[in-house]
């Protein structure tokens, strides 16, 4: 998707519809992106240029929402009517429902609570208008606000060095989870930079986006005309195109922008499937093989002694596929038998049950250019669900993961997505035997590892990955995973910990975009003032149940599953069932003492940051959810704004009640005038 934002502009300003869609479609752009809810006629203009909007809910969560019930109801209201009315029109793509709600409010109100609002309403507009694309614009100050349920991860980023750009962007494919990732802003300002430096850089941005396989990139914005909160803003130029509707540099550059595919691989790749029984899946996997880019490569399946027909299906459907037949030896046998027939430079092993995309190994190969990385790969992804049954397996804990040591390293890749260099597999003695079902993968990694091999990890090179077809199929894969648990236990025994788990170093893939929730430490910085508030959940969280089929139904087999999938490891590893429960830290919080000043756009919340630090209250740590502590006392401070010129400043004291009442008292003397306007 290559996206403008467009708009709000002064109304006695703005220019004709037809005449900017005509430019910004010449421009290459075929999505606008608005900040409001637009009327049917830009909906019908849009669609006449050829243009895909998404629409912006507009409300007011720039004050504490949570504490003002109408505030939220009135956003929810008008969401559901505009719907009503325009969710049927062709050009519309989507909705945005939220853009950037403070971090200094989210903290005030409670990361998981403001989360949790955020995706009710991302509900009630998956309800009424299912076949739309529903997302929150979140921003670096809020990484750890992720709604579990929108359609793609949407963030607005305005960094201006390349390789700061890249990186956080890796990051962020990682906080998507499964689902795809969108620039949802990205911009420079012609004013303070210059026309020049703004084409430069959005050139850049645009490439890097591509690069770093985003599903879509949002230039911010179409025009320096722009109005915010009732007022038009004339010291920012943000704009392709100036306040007399003149093109600027930036608009060439983005006119001229073409995203082209990733070149052909530089190495040779063996493909590697392995099978038993596997008649009734195998053709959509080598038919997915037999469509990727990256020709020539060679293609082997090990055939692991079915009686399904298996081979006979293979050598009658897919005669350029390289056939070699076993007698029943294992995965592990079968794969180092595939390695063995091999010719290509790299091994690129996947599971009759995957679907490959179409470029996985042009994206694999990527990875190789470094001498240093010995063995690359990335997700598998589950297929949309069909039925509540697929929706609640592909939600269950227990599904085969990548695990990373940062964004692009990796300390265990599954072996349905998993690429190494021939010479390095062979150095390390390829897969073992012991391991007939599962685990291998797990040993594989850690011998690599063990031996000083990297492993590299890359979002766009994906397999999909069919899960077990129903829940008795998937509890016996869990009982599997649990035998082969026990066996890589007794091989590395310095792995594991006293329950039996494995102790990874690295973060342990969920598929669910990483969001706030219980155990997650955020790093906001001091006071919460870091630009980039950071999370670290070490378990990553798990895909949730399709808004399609999240009944009560679903919701309950879903929770039994969270309690079976462990059990059934458990009691394969062990022969015990129950988990070892730890006592829990409860930690007494003391009582709390809220007050609010009213204020104009002088006295924002550093302002009293800055007072209180000048009379001895220091920062409460880069973890804390306060921001100043003193003698024992702690104080949280946020500020809403209420409107053109209004603000109010809220503040929330833990500690003394005497002190709590004393600070309130003296922050209010320091404000007499504003006490005496009302304010």
């Amino acid at each position: 998707m290559k996206a403008v934002t467009y708009g709000p502009f002064p109304p006695e300003k703005a220019f004709p519809l037809s005449d900017d869609f005509a430019k910004i479609r010449a421009a290459g752009f075929d999505t606008i992106r608005m900040f409001e809810m637009p009327a049917s006629s830009l909906l019908d203009e849009a669609h006449r240029a050829g243009l895909m909007v998404f629409a912006g809910l507009r409300w007011n969560h720039y004050e504490d929402f949570l504490s003002k019930p109408s505030i939220f109801s009135s956003a929810r209201i008008h969401l559901a009517e505009w719907l009503g009315k325009h969710a049927a029109h062709p050009a519309l793509a989507g909705v945005y429902v939220g853009n950037e709600i403070p971090a200094d409010l989210v903290r005030w109100m409670g990361p998981a609570a403001v989360r949790e609002a955020v995706e009710g309403l991302i509900d009630l507009g998956k309800r009424i208008a299912p076949y739309l694309l529903f997302a929150y614009a979140n921003y670096p100050s809020t990484e750890y606000l992720e709604p579990g349920n929108a359609d793609f991860s949407a963030f607005n980023i305005y960094l201006e060095e390349k390789e700061a750009y890249a990186a956080y962007l890796r990051r962020l494919q990682n906080i998507a989870g499964d689902r795809p990732l969108v620039v949802s802003e990205f911009g420079m300002d012609s004013a303070r930079n210059t026309p020049e430096k703004q084409a430069e850089t959005l050139g850049w941005a645009l490439e890097i986006s591509h690069r770093e396989e985003t599903a879509g990139f949002t230039a911010y914005a179409w025009c320096d005309l722009w109005l915010n909160n009732g007022r038009e803003i004339l010291d920012w130029d943000f704009g392709l195109t100036d306040r007399d509707g003149s093109e600027k540099p930036s608009y060439e550059v983005c006119s001229s922008f073409k995203a082209n595919p990733p070149p052909p691989p530089a190495h040779t790749f063996s493909v590697i499937v392995c099978t038993r029984n596997g008649g009734k899946r195998i053709a959509s996997c080598l038919a997915a093989i037999a469509r990727m880019d990256g020709q020539p490569f060679e293609t082997i399946v090990v055939d692991d002694g079915s009686t399904d027909g298996t081979a006979a299906l293979v050598a009658a459907k897919f005669p350029d596929v390289r056939l070699i037949s076993i007698p029943p030896s294992g995965l592990s046998a079968a794969r180092n038998v595939g390695a063995d027939a091999a010719n290509g430079q790299i091994l690129a092993f996947t599971d009759d049950d995957c679907e490959p995309d179409h470029e996985w190994l042009v994206r694999l190969d990527r990875a190789f250019h470094d001498p240093a990385i010995s063995a690359a790969g990335g997700p598998n992804l589950p297929p949309p669900a069909r039925s509540e049954r697929e929706s609640v397996i592909r939600a269950a804990p227990g599904a085969p993961s990548h695990v990373l040591l940062d964004d692009t390293r990796a300390e265990h890749l599954p072996g349905c997505n998993i690429a190494v260099r021939r010479e390095v597999f062979h150095a390390v003695g390829g897969f073992d035997p012991l391991f007939r079902t599962a685990g291998d993968d797990v040993d594989f990694c850690w011998r690599l590892s063990d031996k000083g091999h990297r492993l590299a990890f890359l979002p766009g090179a994906f397999v999909w990955h069919w899960r077990r077809p129903s829940i008795v199929t998937f509890l016996k894969q869990q009982l599997g995973y649990g035998k082969a648990e026990k066996l890589l236990q007794a091989k590395h025994p310095e792995r594991f910990g006293n329950n039996g788990e494995a102790r990874w170093q690295g973060f342990v893939y969920g598929g669910g975009a990483v969001r706030v929730g219980g155990g997650s430490i955020i790093y906001h910085g001091a006071m919460g003032q870091a630009g980039y508030q950071s999370i670290v959940n070490r378990m990553l969280p798990l895909r949730p149940i399709d808004s399609a089929f999240r009944t009560p139904r679903a919701e309950f087999l879903l929770r039994l599953l969270e309690i079976l999938q462990p059990a059934a490891r458990r009691w394969a590893r062990s022969r015990w069932i129950m988990p070892q429960f730890q006592k829990p830290d409860f930690t007494e919080l003391g009582t709390t003492h809220e007050f609010g000043i009213p204020g104009d756009e002088t006295k924002f919340r550093n302002h009293y940051l800055q007072t209180l630090l000048a009379k001895g209250w220091n920062p409460a740590g880069e973890t804390s959810a306060w921001d100043l502590e003193k003698d024992g006392n702690r104080i949280l401070i946020a500020t809403e704004r209420c409107g053109p010129n209004l603000t109010r400043t809220l503040f929330r004291v833990s500690g003394e009640p005497a002190a709590a009442r004393a600070l309130e008292h003296n922050m209010k003397m320091n404000e007499p005038q504003m006490e005496a306007d009302g304010r």
